[in-house]
């Protein structure tokens, strides 16, 4: 949300090259909805910071970011390789799945990925579903959005939704829609690999991130085995494990390890 002002575009770019500093790779990521004059001052800035690739998440951002490397975030939906050919040629040097995007579709993407470009998959995480104008966080207060009062940092793993028979379904988080469970791929690592997944996103928690980022590391580098690295997550997670959308499922269900 742009009214999220803890971290100016300034802070962001310092943060930034002292990652860099230490050897990181850093990529700055633009909003998934612009609504105001603000907004579009702030996407300008971070398109145009000069040292750090930019990952888009609407098109405007892909506009201004044509014909420099950037990265094709989650949110501009690409589902077809004609899609992803486009954005290639606008400058795209990675691109981010659709979050609902299963093993299946990615097999018939990853053949015809045009030459430089790496594919990047939400491996962990509450599931970003959705954004809207009003902030239902602020709505729950009964508060206008432009005096929200920062309702949000009061709930920094969301309010969570649930079904009429008790059961957690959706997190409202400001102006997104989560999902309740958490996407946990550990499971999956090496179906990922094969899959020709380049990059995993772990989206942080309010707790335990450090320990579970160790976790992914350990299995991707053949130190423990995903099944026994997703064993050892659950005592960190948040909320139950899902995985459903990777084999094709309904996005809550969690099934296991590929078979």
């Amino acid at each position: 949300c742009s009214r999220r002002h803890e971290l100016r575009v300034p802070d962001w770019i310092a943060l930034a090259r002292d990652l860099a500093a230490v050897g990181k790779e850093v990529v700055l990521s633009t909003q998934a909805l612009i609504e105001s004059e603000s907004d579009l001052k702030t996407l300008r800035r971070l398109t145009q910071n000069g040292d750090f690739r930019v990952e888009a998440n609407e098109m405007g951002a892909v506009r201004l970011l044509q014909g420099a490397p950037f990265v094709a975030g989650p949110h501009l939906n690409v589902y077809n390789p004609e899609t992803l050919a486009f954005l290639a040629d606008m400058g795209a040097r990675r691109w981010v799945m659709p979050v609902e995007m299963s093993r299946e579709m990615l097999a018939g993407i990853q053949p015809l990925r045009p030459q430089g470009v790496e594919t990047e998959l939400f491996a962990y995480g509450r599931i970003p579903l959705a954004f809207s104008a009003r902030c239902f966080t602020a709505r729950h207060y009964n508060r206008p959005k432009d005096d929200c009062q920062f309702s949000c940092i009061e709930h920094p793993g969301g309010l969570v939704l649930k079904t009429s028979e008790g059961q957690p379904f959706l997190v409202l988080n400001g102006i997104q829609t989560q999902s309740a469970r958490v996407q946990n791929l550990l499971p999956h690592v090496a179906d990922l690999a094969a899959a020709g997944v380049d990059v995993l996103r772990v989206s942080p928690q309010a707790e335990h991130a450090a320990e579970v980022l160790r976790l992914f590391r350990d299995a991707m580098d053949g130190r423990m085995d995903g099944a026994k690295a997703f064993e050892r997550s659950r005592p960190l997670m948040s909320d139950e494990p899902c995985d459903g959308y990777w084999l094709g499922r309904a996005g809550f269900e969690q099934i296991g390890v590929s078979r």
